[in-house]
């Protein structure tokens, strides 16, 4: 059963999404998005004490280093926001981040990677590849990387792995996703089934947002959605998911055929919970619970 502060977030959510009218401009959506979690407690929101934000060019990429007090300097989680390859910013996932980077005791490293529709497929996959190669040009080990993202970040995450592989590059520790988005064609059962429930997404809506990145690529090329591809070779992948999302079928399945490539997996299916729920962690125990899971994953998999 959920805690009473998850039922409040959840119904509150729920109310939005009735009220909902019109798709606002893509400008306006971008504001209201790095303002999401905040508009809903009603401040901003505070970083872990001790917590340092330093911002870093990654050939030419904007980025910035999340360093929790006391973090190790060595292991690093390399982090993708979510936002449907459209929205988010190093903004509108700082505290998510720093509240990770806090609970694994590591430094994270945030990219503010190309948005659609101004930059289709691939740019946030060709930014993301370049993040990764300055981590391991500036002498991080790959057995000390952790990638992780929510969303659309946990898609990208894996289209990467795909291409570290491909290009035969070392792989790193492990990969952390948070309600992945892996499915842009729209096939998964979950788009339906879970769609009066899911406080934030309609099924219908999530697939029409998956155009602007598609462009005119096919969206069933794996590297959009990876719930289709190859994943023998992977490193160890931990999934945290609600059970009331419309992605709830692209984190199952993903775990699926994880195992069947034989890929280590550590699947989470949080009854009563929506969307990239652990944004709301400062507030909802299941977020900080669920935060604490990654935290020991990463710990694990780096040490």
């Amino acid at each position: 059963m959920p805690s009473p502060e998850s039922l409040q977030i959840r119904s509150d959510l729920l109310a939005l999404k009735a009220a909902q009218g019109a798709p606002a401009p893509l400008a306006e959506q971008r504001a209201s998005f790095e303002k999401l979690v905040e508009t809903y407690v009603g401040h901003p929101l505070p970083l872990p004490e001790g917590t340092r934000v330093e911002s870093v060019d990654v050939d030419g990429i904007p980025a910035e280093w999340v360093r929790p007090q006391g973090a190790d300097q060595e292991r690093v989680v390399l982090f993708f926001h979510g936002g449907a390859y459209m929205l988010g910013s190093l903004a509108s996932h700082r505290e998510i981040v720093a509240r990770l980077s806090a609970a694994a005791g590591v430094r994270s490293l945030q990219v503010d990677y190309r948005l659609a529709p101004e930059h289709v497929f691939p740019a946030a996959l060709d930014d993301a590849l370049t993040a990764y190669s300055w981590l391991l040009a500036h002498g991080t080990k790959p057995e000390h990387i952790v990638i992780a993202g929510d969303s659309a970040g946990g898609g990208l995450s894996l289209a990467l792995l795909q291409v570290v592989r491909d290009q035969h590059l070392p792989m790193p520790a492990g990969v952390v996703l948070l309600s992945p988005w892996t499915d842009l064609a729209g096939t998964l059962e979950s788009r339906t089934t879970r769609d009066a429930v899911d406080p934030i997404f309609s099924g219908s809506g999530i697939n029409y947002l998956a155009n602007f990145y598609a462009g005119t690529e096919d969206k069933h090329n794996p590297l959009l959605s990876p719930i289709y591809a190859d994943l023998h070779g992977f490193p160890p992948l931990l999934i945290e998911v609600g059970s009331d999302e419309v992605l709830l079928d692209d984190a199952l399945q993903l775990a699926e055929h994880a195992r069947a490539a034989h890929v280590s997996v550590e699947l989470t299916e949080w009854e009563g919970m929506w969307h990239v729920f652990q944004l709301y962690a400062s507030i909802s125990p299941e977020g900080q619970q669920s935060l604490e899971n990654m935290g020991r994953f990463i710990r694990s998999q780096t040490k």
